[in-house]
């Protein structure tokens, strides 16, 4: 038998190789075209056309894109930080709230979370899947009924008041008392007079808040609703560490219990960083969450009592559609948005790796 070398087969021209990319292309757009024009239409136009209210003075009556809508520049942006007068004073307020009511209810809810998923994922717990329903049960239902219940269980003659007085305490007024928390703290150590303060605190401090306002903490009635929230958020993030707790190898636990490590130090040295993902999606979704809490402000307070329930959120609705300046609520929106952004990247840069 005669061996033929075999003919080899002449290379493709890259004509014929960029003219397949750019069909592929052209076929990928294709395909996305749909969802791009449905985003551009109902997201992007929106933001867009919004960011056109916040700089002029429209009023709600007719068209914003007329000619008749007196266009103010940065006017609405500069009164919230620059001019003294009720509108720096409301946001500012609202931002102070928020602040308090942000540092109280991520970590709570956040480590709330994480121990709920400890506990229905311990392998000697029976009932897990009923545990596991009970728990995350307050995260499926509406956040209007709940309010609405508590309400109820944090009125004058309700539970809560009731359960106090069993043990001798007058319970407060929860939605009716403005009082900040950190300085009914400082009273009952009697470092400070809260009806007194020093002068020093009660002078100007920024932003047109005196230090002693900056330096309140959650009033009582804004405790209720962080109480709420950290009830209803827990079980839904507890879900998200529950799926990262069981994607965990159980090798990695065994190798280092045979090494001598406890249960702490498995804890803090192989569960907390196989967590680590899950935990900076729970810290940015709880973060984004707290500044946005709009709900629970509207069906329970209305910003009351003396504006130490007001957000941010809850401003800008009240600014457009009661006050209708709607310039100025869309512009406490945008601003909102990039406090949101500017601390999600900064939240990014402290958790990052920062392995070489």
């Amino acid at each position: 038998m005669i061996w033929r070398r075999p003919r080899e087969r002449p290379t493709e021209r890259p004509q014929k190789r960029h003219g397949a990319a750019a069909r592929e292309t052209v076929a990928g757009w294709l395909f996305v075209a749909p969802v791009v024009v449905i985003l551009s239409l109902f997201m992007l136009a929106p933001i867009l056309m919004a960011m056109w209210v916040s700089l002029t003075d429209w009023n709600g009556q007719g068209s914003p894109f007329r000619a008749g809508v007196p266009f103010v520049g940065l006017d609405n942006y500069t009164r919230l930080f620059a001019e003294e007068g009720l509108a720096r004073q409301n946001f500012m307020t609202s931002v102070r709230n928020n602040i308090y009511y942000v540092a109280i209810v991520v970590p709570t809810q956040t480590a709330l979370a994480l121990g709920l998923a400890l506990i229905v994922n311990g392998r000697l717990l029976r009932g897990r899947t009923f545990f596991r329903a009970a728990f995350f049960f307050p995260s499926v239902t509406s956040s209007v009924a709940i309010s609405v219940v508590f309400l109820f269980v944090f009125a004058n003659s309700g539970a809560v008041n009731g359960l106090l007085d069993l043990f001798g305490l007058d319970g407060p007024q929860w939605f009716a008392d403005s009082r900040g928390t950190l300085h009914l703290l400082l009273g009952g150590l009697g470092v400070v007079d809260p009806e007194a303060p020093p002068a020093a605190l009660t002078s100007d401090g920024p932003f047109g808040l005196s230090w002693w306002e900056w330096l309140s903490g959650p009033s009582v009635a804004m405790t209720t609703i962080i109480v709420l929230v950290v009830w209803t958020t827990s079980g839904t993030f507890m879900l998200m560490f529950l799926a990262a707790l069981q994607d965990i190898p159980l090798t990695l636990e065994e190798a280092a219990r045979l090494d001598g490590a406890g249960r702490r130090q498995v804890f803090r040295h192989v569960t907390l960083p196989q967590l680590k993902p899950t935990m900076f999606l729970v810290l940015t979704l709880g973060m984004i969450a707290t500044w946005q809490v709009f709900d629970q402000v509207y069906v329970m307070s209305q910003g009351n009592p003396a504006k130490t329930t007001l957000t941010p959120a809850f401003l800008s609705y009240q600014t457009a559609f009661d006050g209708f300046e709607y310039g100025s609520g869309t512009a406490i929106s945008f601003v909102l948005f990039a406090i949101i952004v500017v601390l999600t990247l900064v939240q990014r840069w402290v958790m990052r790796d920062r392995r070489a």
